[in-house]
């Protein structure tokens, strides 16, 4: 066989893979994906004949059912959202419907609530004609604490503001509360002008999840990764003294303690209760963007959390230039990132797995909604399966690190604040985010977690927006209010 014959029969072969590739990416490769893009309105054209899954809470509130509509042998089922506060869970439940697609966990949880978890059986199904059934699915969410967390928020936030609370269980990962506020109830959003409406309102709209799609200044919370850090590869040890004078100077520019205030020659465990930024800065600065960027990757940071939730409606959280994530290359001012400020945005939801993970003794867990999932039959077919994530520190550096964020809880900037377990059972830190400085307004933080020598729930709060106001002040009545809630339970 000649040459050229040769290079005609690879060119045919090449345009034949080709033609393989392309006519089979949407149908085989990408499949999935194409399924769960909102705007794809087939799949939900197909399941309207599919009485989905009931969707309830772990304390047994139901969230979502199908009910029928039509006569027939093949009615045609839809969604509705029976709690008697459906807004309170909107976000994260999500909706269903035919005209406007579908998010939350409606969608993340898809194939279950529509019966699609068994293909085996679903061929089954068709070759009997017997018409397919989608799973119940049980929550890990808790309407109790969720409700006491909307409340809560909704009288610190004044209007047009948002804020938003993660509880989760730090050895299993379980979502206890995801609140955001403002709310929506998802049987509204079947109107398609009502629908619009709130499409159009971007970041400021009800339909918004701010836990995981909503990325902010954390403030001062992120000194609980620099000292994790800073412990961990023995940079300092809670009895390390640093000046903290005010100012000081990092990567070149003056930083300020809260009031200007100068602490002089203080340790780590006193520079985290009065949440030095002088201290923290120049640990930072001895850490390097290198190590400082890993620890925040082992924390979660600078990717989608792995949550059994839609991807485009997760955000990452980390250092962000123009919308883009920045990597240990670019020029980041790190002191100040140690503490919180620079271009430095975290999620609630990543917040809370900071104070999730000191509360595990160090290890990350995968969070999840899912506790359970039964098809029509009652057999149980998925249930909550504890998986760590990673080893952000050791247990060692964990234990250092709760029995300093206890000491903020006792006498440092939450001394104010307590649990029902009994004094000295709350570890936490506050954060106060200074976003319009000549208005004085803040983005108010707190994290922590209950009790401390048993550690049952983790709590990341915040509020977009208030008047000179402080992370402990504002922040963290509404945190232990929802850890009692989950505590006393």
């Amino acid at each position: 066989m000649n040459a050229p014959v040769i290079r005609l029969y690879a060119l045919v072969l090449l345009l034949f893979s080709l033609l393989v590739y392309f006519t089979s990416k949407w149908a085989v490769f990408d499949a999935e994906s194409l399924e769960q893009r909102p705007e794809n309105r087939r799949p939900l054209i197909a399941e309207q004949q599919i009485p989905r899954g009931d969707i309830t809470t772990a304390d047994g509130v139901l969230l979502a059912e199908s009910l029928p509509q039509g006569q027939g042998r093949r009615p045609v089922f839809v969604r509705r959202y029976p709690a008697p506060d459906p807004a309170t869970f909107g976000n994260p439940v999500g909706y269903s419907f035919v005209d406007v697609g579908r998010t939350g966990i409606e969608l993340s949880e898809n194939r279950l609530l529509s019966g699609e978890q068994n293909e085996f059986a679903s061929i089954l199904d068709q070759l009997r004609d017997v018409p397919p059934e989608g799973a119940d699915i049980t929550l890990t969410i808790d309407a109790e604490a969720q409700r006491t967390a909307v409340q809560a928020l909704q009288s610190a936030v004044g209007p047009g503001v948002g804020g938003s609370v993660v509880a989760l269980e730090p050895d299993t990962g379980a979502v206890k509360v995801m609140a955001s506020v403002p709310g929506f109830d998802p049987n509204v959003v079947r109107n398609e002008q009502t629908f619009s409406q709130l499409s159009e309102q971007g970041t400021t709209s009800p339909l918004f999840n701010r836990p995981t799609q909503g990325t902010y200044e954390p403030g001062s919370t992120m000194k609980v990764v620099t000292v994790a850090a800073a412990l961990d590869s023995a940079e300092v040890d809670p009895d390390t003294t640093i000046n903290a004078d005010s100012p000081k100077e990092i990567s070149g520019f003056p930083l300020e303690n809260s009031g200007g205030q100068s602490f002089g020659e203080i340790d780590a465990t006193s520079a985290l209760t009065n949440s030095v930024n002088t201290y923290w800065a120049q640990v930072g600065e001895r850490l390097g963007t290198g190590t400082y960027l890993s620890y925040m990757d082992r924390f979660g940071f600078n990717t989608d959390p792995p949550l059994d939730y839609p991807d485009d409606q997760m955000a990452p959280s980390g250092v962000y230039e123009a919308g883009r994530l920045l990597g240990s290359g670019a020029a980041i001012d790190i002191g100040r990132v140690a503490i919180g400020q620079e271009r430095l945005l975290a999620t609630p939801l990543q917040m809370a797995e900071v104070a999730a993970t000191i509360a595990n003794g160090g290890t990350l867990m995968k969070p999840t909604f899912l506790l359970e999932a039964k098809d029509p039959d009652g057999r149980t077919i998925r249930e909550l399966d504890a998986d760590p994530e990673s080893r952000a520190i050791s247990e060692e550096t964990a234990a250092q690190v709760a029995e300093m964020m206890t000491n903020v809880a006792n006498e440092g900037t939450a001394s104010g604040l307590s649990v029902s377990t009994g004094a000295g059972t709350l570890a936490g830190k506050t954060g106060t985010a200074e976003i319009d400085v000549e208005q004085r307004l803040n983005r108010a933080w707190f994290i922590g977690f209950a009790p401390v020598d048993e550690p049952q729930i983790a709590v990341a709060a915040m509020i977009e927006r208030c008047t000179a106001c402080f992370g402990g002040e504002v922040a963290g009545p509404i945190a232990t209010e929802v850890m009692n809630t989950l505590l006393e339970g």
